[in-house]
């Protein structure tokens, strides 16, 4: 599960995880939230100490503007993917994440969920992020990356 685009930085980590053995990737891309989310981004930005960043949340397209971003993110993420190797299919994941992702899970009989996002430390301090939440959902184990930025 991904909320941004894989850098070339993310791809080699993720495809290294397992040394050499052949791995596959279902990727899911979720859009960014709604409106309701931008006091959390913006002090999780503000914590990092990334100031500029914080005052260009309002700037992002969020909602349903932010479906073509995910998709173009996500088509993205899948060619670098196949580049390094490996195998990569994915979709934009809207609404219920955590049950499509539960429901990928026992359809394709995955070994572990891998979340790879940006700290967000409000959301981890109360174990509301994707991660924390996942584990409860999935029943295999969850990694926790956080994603580099280019």
């Amino acid at each position: 599960m991904i909320e941004k685009p894989l850098t070339s930085e993310d791809v080699e980590f993720v495809t290294t995880l397992h040394g050499d053995e052949q791995v596959s990737f279902i990727v899911l891309m979720q859009p960014r939230g709604d409106q309701a989310d931008v006091l959390l981004r913006a002090i999780d930005d503000v914590a990092m100490g990334e100031l500029k960043e914080a005052v260009r949340e309002g700037d992002v397209p969020e909602g349903s503007a932010a479906r073509i971003p995910a998709e173009q993110g996500l088509e993205h993420s899948l060619r670098e993917l196949r580049a390094a190797g490996s195998e990569a299919v994915g979709h934009v994941v809207e609404e219920h994440p955590l049950d499509r992702l539960r429901a990928i899970v026992d359809e394709a009989g995955a070994d572990e969920v891998i979340v790879l996002t940006a700290p967000h430390y409000v959301e981890e301090f109360f174990h509301r992020d994707w991660a924390s939440r996942a584990r409860h959902k999935v029943g295999v184990p969850v990694l926790k990356l956080f994603s580099h930025s280019e």
